[in-house]
């Protein structure tokens, strides 16, 4: 093996001549920075203005363009001809939270590109009896739900499955600048199905720093992307019709913010889901809790990922969703929202085997809502008027308000650096090539390194789930490259 020691990489002597060539790739925590020398080309992770992406204790995982513009940088590393003979380690010298985003990065990018299983990367950054804290959310009391970076691998390989995760026509500007305040605050969560995005306002305008945007701003954008319906989950802000006039179905299922959703909600909210024609926008007041709830919900029942798995994926797309209780809500659901899909999936599988014309719109037992969007036992209007009953929604700042808050404050000081577009090229090029003879290496620290053991156990099952962007550095003249 490799032992860091004293600023060197030794090696031992048992190895043979060719053992470079075979393991190029090393994944190190160390307590300094080191110099890249003949033998080896060091970058490290600072991570310097990370916090600018997230809001209140929230750390990670880093989203999805941070994601992207780590793996252009390091598959150019390992493709380049100057660095073919020479070992290249990735490390951080960080605080424990950008250990936790570095060790993400290099397994998502091992599960990714190098097609390693997420336990098979996540048991070599752990090999050295490294340990690392978990992510938390976005809400301001205490963590009730850990998060770890097993579930984040877990949840890039799903999404690999699946296809929600292809660098090789992903737009990282795309996705900065729609994911930003002033341009609308939206991400895609499964590409062609699920739009997460902050809620419209009557008229646009910016309230507590925060850009707010009338329905119609919205409209061309959900055009051009085939998106069918709307789903609001928070108190009615906006008159409905201003969309479906312009041809969008639109429903409402309202709940408080900060809450999780009723059976009655959920039910409701996949039947709209399994029945809509396009794609579905789905919103509540910042986007972010009540709105990735739900979505991870369907994704539980039509794709059995666990709960874990869906948080992470969610947040990696989207980050700060899913908050507070509503992450033991995802996880309690998980088991039977799993043997809902699988009656589902049973049910069309028996129409098509059995001739039956394609069932393409399914009430699920849903008795309350119709098709087109009124409800058949509708209530009175006084019903209605308290449905939207909520003190603090009324008359004070709800959660929604400051995450909203947050995010305009954080993305006012964040860089808009970037790579350059032949660096962004060169990766939507490459991004489905093989990497051959590239092996990700166990972790390894100094001796000097002390990383404290954390009460958690990521191997543990028991859950006590208590942009910047990238240099486009080059080489010379560099002991240490920076990301």
């Amino acid at each position: 093996s490799y032992l860091y020691d004293r600023g060197e990489v030794r090696r031992s002597r048992n190895h043979k001549s060719d053992w470079l060539r075979d393991h190029q790739l090393y994944f190190a925590i160390l307590q300094q920075k080191i110099k890249s020398t003949a033998e080896r080309h060091c970058f490290l992770v600072t991570l310097t203005t990370y916090l600018d992406f997230y809001f209140y204790a929230d750390f990670g995982p880093l989203n999805l363009a941070m994601f992207y513009r780590f793996c252009c940088k390091l598959t150019k590393k390992l493709k380049s001809i100057t660095l073919s003979r020479r070992k290249i380690i990735f490390y951080t010298c960080g605080d424990q939270k950008k250990q936790a985003n570095a060790a993400y990065l290099i397994g998502s990018y091992a599960v990714m590109h190098l097609n390693m299983l997420p336990e098979e990367a996540y048991s070599l950054l752990v090999s050295r009896n490294s340990s690392y804290i978990p992510f938390r959310d976005a809400s301001f009391g205490t963590c009730m739900y850990n998060l770890n970076i097993l579930d984040c691998l877990r949840g890039v390989h799903k999404a690999l499955q699946y296809g929600w995760l292809d660098f090789s026509n992903f737009d990282v500007e795309e996705y900065e600048h729609y994911e930003r305040a002033e341009n609308g605050d939206l991400n895609w969560i499964i590409p062609g199905k699920f739009l997460a995005f902050s809620g419209p306002h009557p008229k646009s305008k910016i309230e507590n720093g925060y850009p707010l945007h009338a329905p119609e701003a919205y409209i061309p954008y959900f055009r051009k992307h085939n998106i069918t319906t709307i789903i609001r989950l928070n108190k009615k802000m906006y008159d409905a019709r201003r969309f479906t006039d312009s041809g969008f179905e639109h429903q409402d299922l309202f709940f408080v913010d900060g809450s999780t959703p009723n059976d009655s909600i959920v039910r409701k909210f996949l039947n709209i889901c399994e029945n809509a024609e396009g794609a579905i926008a789905v919103h509540c007041k910042a986007g972010l809790g009540r709105t990735g709830t739900l979505i991870a919900c369907y994704m539980m029942k039509h794709y059995r990922l666990t709960a874990a798995e869906a948080i992470a994926w969610i947040r990696i797309c989207r980050p700060g969703s899913i908050i507070g209780p509503q992450q033991n809500f995802v996880e309690e659901k998980q088991n039977s929202l799993w043997a809902e899909g699988d009656v589902f999936r049973e049910k069309m599988l028996n129409e098509r085997e059995n001739g039956k014309m394609a069932v393409t719109r399914i009430l699920s037992g849903v008795d309350d809502i119709t098709i087109n969007g009124s409800n058949k036992n509708r209530g009175s209007k006084k019903e209605e008027m308290e449905m939207y009953n909520d003190e603090e929604e009324r008359n004070g700042l709800t959660q929604g308000d400051k995450l909203r808050a947050l995010k305009s404050k954080r993305q006012a000081r964040s860089s808009s650096g970037s790579l350059s577009q032949e660096e962004n090229k060169m990766h939507t090029r490459s991004s489905s090539q093989s990497l051959s003879g590239v092996i990700l290496q166990a972790s390894f620290q100094s001796c000097k390194t002390s990383v404290s053991p954390l009460a958690l156990s990521d191997q543990s099952d028991s859950r006590k789930r208590t942009r910047t962007s990238l240099p486009a550095n080059g080489t010379g003249g560099r002991s240490v490259e920076e990301f």
